[in-house]
């Protein structure tokens, strides 16, 4: 049995080679739009369950499920390759819907404060509309600018 921590390292290894590999190095063209979301590992180290999601619809879902499963022995030879491990763990994939889930569920709360609002219009004022995340975003380049060319200032003097 590996202790937590050898567990996190070598599904963060795993995660990463897999990633990798599905974008670089397959040349199937249904693999596209796929997001590795979690890598768990089991305890002896012997097989490890591969979440994923994909962009698109059902179809895409199956198409790119069936590429995995054919992949899957080309996928774990590379994963050994990486691994310093005696055993290469089995893999298993597991489609993840969470972000699908996290989505309708934040239209459903979205829609439950409107309705809320076009009912009583002081309701859930602490409850602001979401910011764009482009604003946060904006603000972080805009820092990190700032901070690259104090930099070049000081090289300069």
């Amino acid at each position: 049995m590996a202790n937590a921590r050898t567990k996190a390292r070598i599904e963060a290894r795993i995660k990463e080679r897999i990633a990798y590999c599905i974008e670089f190095e397959l040349n199937d063209p249904r693999a596209t739009f796929i997001t590795l979301t979690k890598v768990e590992i089991s305890d002896d180290l012997y097989s490890a369950r591969v979440f994923y999601s994909v962009y698109g619809s059902g179809g895409d879902r199956t198409r790119t499920a069936h590429m995995l499963e054919d992949a899957t022995g080309f996928i774990r030879k590379q994963v050994g390759r990486v691994l310093r491990t005696r055993r290469i763990p089995r893999l298993s994939w597991i489609y993840d819907d969470s972000i699908e889930f996290q989505a309708r569920m934040e239209s459903k709360i979205a829609e439950a404060l409107d309705r809320d609002r076009a009912i009583n219009p002081e309701a859930h004022t602490e409850a602001s509309a979401p910011q764009p995340p482009d604003e946060e975003g904006d603000a972080v380049d805009r820092e990190y600018l700032d901070y690259l060319n104090a930099q070049e200032e000081e090289e300069e003097r």
